[in-house]
């Protein structure tokens, strides 16, 4: 049976008359199992394969032999569904019109569903939102699903639908299923992809490579079947008369859940987390409080994590009034060191963006930023993929100049990865 655990770091010193209490709450699961064997529902996995025209021989080739090997991955027992996605979705395996649409993986599933695979050809445009809208359907089609959880691969924009009815899609996906996506070559939008692997407690990143796919696939998937919690929420309480500032998951990326709260109660509002595996993820809370005088205590929030109904640890997030600026001006050093992570995923993004729009300035100054950033934090991969869109003159301040040839698959790496963190901790 999994194990949660939490810790809390913070400074819980507040000058008088202090309102804002800042901590990072650590949670680690232990003993998570495999997905759809822990009672609490089965498994269900898709692979959605982008088949439009642009994917070409090569890439296309390397597509399927990905999707044969995330097949390999799948354990006995799951559910599972193929999808060729185009400028339409279809259900490729497994066959039929009505009824559920997805089976349970064993040899002979296995081997059916890549046969099915072995006959896509790249064709037609693209249209994610009905992908997605597909693969909710298909889940659907199957009662007491605990973990979802989707492979997605595309490698061009959605030029076959409207932002608005891929918005409408992601929407109505949100806290169905989850969403890894990734994208092939160049010529997709990171931004784009971003949006709906955020939005379904995801990830992305992109595979310059087609050689590399298959072993990027075979990894989603056995870290999938890893999450034998299917699902857990953090919650938050706060004391009468407070407010949340902010709640954001900050390792292993960093993601905003501010927005994402649903109300428990009066005081307390849950966010949504997704499936667990044996892992720790860091999350960031800021709380304003009333202000106090030197001598008051109070509890500024009980952080805890619930599977359902059950809760299964907490953190309690502290204030303390006092008079001595020894305590008060000091800074919690994993407070500090993940807002610096969060403000370097900001300025990477702004900064990409502000180069695509041939602002030079301000790319400058924002990947400048980032720059310092990184090397504060001690955040090597951001560093090295940073170095291969700027060049650096002083790290420390900072100072860079934008390259002048840069490759464009640099530059969408440097995006994909700008979210993901570095601990402060061992």
């Amino acid at each position: 049976m999994a194990e949660f655990t939490s810790a809390v770091f913070q400074n819980e010193f507040l000058p008088d008359g202090g309102t804002d209490v800042n901590a990072i709450v650590t949670i680690r699961c232990t003993g998570a199992g495999e997905a759809g064997r822990t009672g609490r529902g089965d498994a269900g996995e898709i692979v959605v394969v982008d088949t439009s025209g642009s994917m070409g021989v090569t890439n296309m080739q390397a597509a399927k032999q990905a999707a044969m090997v995330a097949l390999d991955n799948i354990l006995d027992g799951t559910y599972f569904a193929v999808v060729a996605g185009n400028h339409k979705a279809y259900l490729a395996y497994p066959i039929v019109q009505t009824g559920a649409g997805m089976v349970r993986m064993d040899a002979n599933t296995r081997a059916e569903a890549k046969r099915a695979i072995s006959f896509f050809r790249a064709e037609g445009g693209t249209a994610m939102g009905t992908w997605l809208n597909l693969c909710r359907a298909l889940f659907d089609s199957i009662g007491n699903l605990g973990n979802k959880h989707v492979i997605l691969l595309t490698d061009g924009e959605n030029h076959n639908e409207t932002p608005t009815q891929l918005d409408q899609a992601i929407r109505a996906s949100v806290g169905q299923f989850q969403v890894d996506a990734r994208g092939i070559g160049v010529d997709w939008k990171v931004a784009e992809i971003r949006k709906i692997a955020q939005a379904l407690l995801g990830s992305v990143d992109i595979i310059g490579d087609p050689s590399r796919l298959s072993a990027e696939f075979a990894s989603l998937m056995r870290n999938s079947m890893a999450r034998g919690v299917a699902n857990a929420d953090l919650r938050v309480w706060i004391p009468q008369g407070a407010q949340v500032m902010f709640i954001r998951q900050v390792s292993p990326s960093v993601e905003d859940l501010t927005h994402r709260g649903v109300p428990v109660n009066q005081l307390t509002m849950s966010y949504p987390t997704g499936a667990w595996a044996d892992e720790e993820r860091d999350y960031h809370i800021a709380v304003r409080l009333a202000a106090k005088t030197v001598g008051q205590e109070q509890l500024a929030a009980r952080v805890q994590l619930a599977v359902g109904a059950e809760l299964l640890t907490q953190g309690l997030v502290k204030a303390k009034w006092s008079a001595d600026t020894n305590l008060t001006a000091q800074i919690n050093p994993e407070v500090a060191h993940y807002t610096g992570q969060a403000e370097l995923a900001q300025v990477i993004q702004e900064g990409l963006a502000a180069k695509a729009a041939g602002d030079e300035a301000t790319a400058t100054t924002k990947l400048g930023r980032a720059v310092q950033l990184a090397t504060e934090t001690g955040n090597a991969e951001a560093t090295a993929k940073l170095r291969k869109v700027v060049d650096i003159s002083d790290a420390r301040t900072g100072t860079v100049r934008l390259r002048k040839a840069v490759d464009k698959a640099d530059e969408m790496a440097l995006d994909t990865a700008s979210t993901k963190t570095t601990r402060i901790r061992g």
